[in-house]
């Protein structure tokens, strides 16, 4: 079974159910939803297209809403908008039409926040500009650094600028309300600048009693200045590339990848490696051979998921590259070494101490008996998560009364849900899972497995049995 999973960013060239269908087959795990395009008609009809599929398919597929968070953008542009190395280039606060002199943005701090001297990059840093001077309300006049053609709405990153909107927008909580009124999964963060803002949104989703979990995206030099903190607020963590490559110095890109990685592991978080990762195969019908390196070296960081923007949004070929995505991850998967390091619970007096330690063993044990799967039988997924962080070499397979988790736990590395209610007996329950997976043929005669679960099984409460078992 693959056990890195596959995030899909629907758009126009995959929003249809014969897209979606094709999509799934394939392998996509994940299917995201990017807020910063489309209207809410159209959200909820990829919805309801990937629960049409997930119910023929026998599927439990992820989704992701993406807020597109406080992006700076310029306005409406005139065609043929050059800006010249070395002239003078002013951004004025409101709305307007601009040319190559002047543009417009709707952001009103814009002026208060600069300062001189600071860094102005456009549409993701093929343009640079540095402040020469701002009258703190309305305009801020530029020099142009590097220059070149304009065009409209394109992106303002300002990487040693501390900007003061917030990090759910207007727009952001209107998306959000419509987000969860649709129960996707995941709330993905966008610009993420510190663990308050995962705590402030967080109480949103628990105020209107949502399941949705929190994925922190990584793209801003104050995330990544706050990365412990964040990793260990947050549910999940993206490194979003695309911003952080130009928020941060681009030689920096590969080892913060490598550091957020590292960091979710320790803290059983599921982290997806995103941005730009099979991008010419938004017009070709094969990755160049450093996306195929790009891809697998994700995976043998350790990353839980690889994620496809405009390939599957927009592309040429939505289906063959989640196919060519697969194949990679499966080839690479075969590698030894990215199997289980050993990541010894903190010794600590909290009330999750039993869990962590039996879902540790439990893959200590699966390791030393060449275990066919663990199996944990859990409400909240916390298991699930646990046991996941640990990479152990077989599948984790979830059983679980709570059908809000079992699209939920798809984002996690190795983990396969399965709906399940009867909570007779310990004995029985057992019993009655090795059926179900000997009928689907996830095991055979002789298979030695591993359960975790609570005894009482009935209660959902702390895990705190485990048992080896053979077929």
């Amino acid at each position: 079974m693959r056990a890195t999973k596959i995030v899909a960013t629907v758009g126009p060239a995959s929003s249809s159910l014969e897209v979606i269908r094709e999509m799934v087959k394939e392998g996509v795990n994940v299917m995201r939803l990017n807020f910063s395009h489309g209207v809410y008609d159209d959200h909820a009809a990829v919805v309801n297209a990937v629960r049409k599929v997930d119910a023929e398919l026998g599927t439990n597929t992820a989704l992701l809403a993406d807020l597109q968070g406080p992006k700076i953008r310029v306005g409406a542009m005139t065609e043929g908008a050059l800006l010249v190395d070395g002239a003078e280039f002013e951004f004025r606060v409101g709305e307007g039409e601009g040319c190559a002199e002047y543009a417009y943005t709707t952001y009103p701090d814009f002026a208060g926040d600069v300062k001189p001297g600071e860094p102005v990059l456009l549409d993701d840093g093929k343009l640079r500009l540095e402040v020469l001077s701002t009258d703190g309300k309305k305009k801020v006049t530029c020099r142009v650094i590097h220059g070149g053609l304009l065009s409209s709405r394109k992106g303002i990153n300002l990487p040693n600028t501390e900007i003061s909107l917030p990090s759910l927008t207007e727009k952001d909580c209107e998306d959000l309300d419509f987000a969860l009124s649709i129960d996707v999964d995941w709330i993905g963060l966008s610009f993420v600048r510190s663990a308050q803002d995962i705590t402030d949104l967080r109480a949103i989703i628990n105020g209107q009693q949502k399941h949705a979990r929190i994925v922190a995206k990584i793209e801003k030099l104050e995330a990544v200045e706050q990365l412990q903190q964040i990793v260990h607020q947050t549910d999940a963590v993206m490194v979003a590339r695309g911003d952080l490559g130009v928020e941060v110095p681009m030689e920096r890109v590969p080892l913060i990848q490598k550091r957020i990685i590292e960091l979710c592991l320790r803290g059983s978080k599921p982290v997806i490696v995103a941005t730009q990762m099979m991008e010419s195969m938004i017009e070709n019908i094969a990755p160049t051979r450093a996306e195929v390196n790009d891809v697998a070296n994700a995976v043998l960081d350790g990353a839980d998921a690889v994620m496809l923007s405009g390939e599957t949004s927009v592309g040429q070929h939505p289906v063959e590259v989640i196919r060519a995505m697969r194949s990679i991850i499966e080839e690479v998967e075969k590698e030894d070494h990215i199997y289980y390091s050993e990541r010894p619970p903190a010794e600590s007096e909290s009330e999750r101490f039993i869990s962590d330690h039996i879902c540790y063993n439990a893959c200590r044990l699966a390791k030393r008996t060449g275990a066919r799967a663990i199996i944990t039988m859990s409400y909240s997924g916390y298991t699930a998560y646990k046991v996941s962080g640990q990479r152990p070499r077989c599948p984790i397979i979830v059983f679980t009364g709570n059908k809000a988790i079992l699209g939920q736990v798809s984002l996690a590395w190795g983990v396969t849900a399965y709906p399940y209610t009867k909570m007779i007996s310990t004995d029985h329950t057992i019993s009655d899972v090795k059926r179900i997976l000997y009928r689907d043929g996830r095991v055979v005669d002789g298979d030695l497995i591993i359960h975790i679960a609570s005894m009482p099984i009935g209660e959902s409460g702390m895990t705190n049995m485990l048992k080896l078992d053979r077929i």
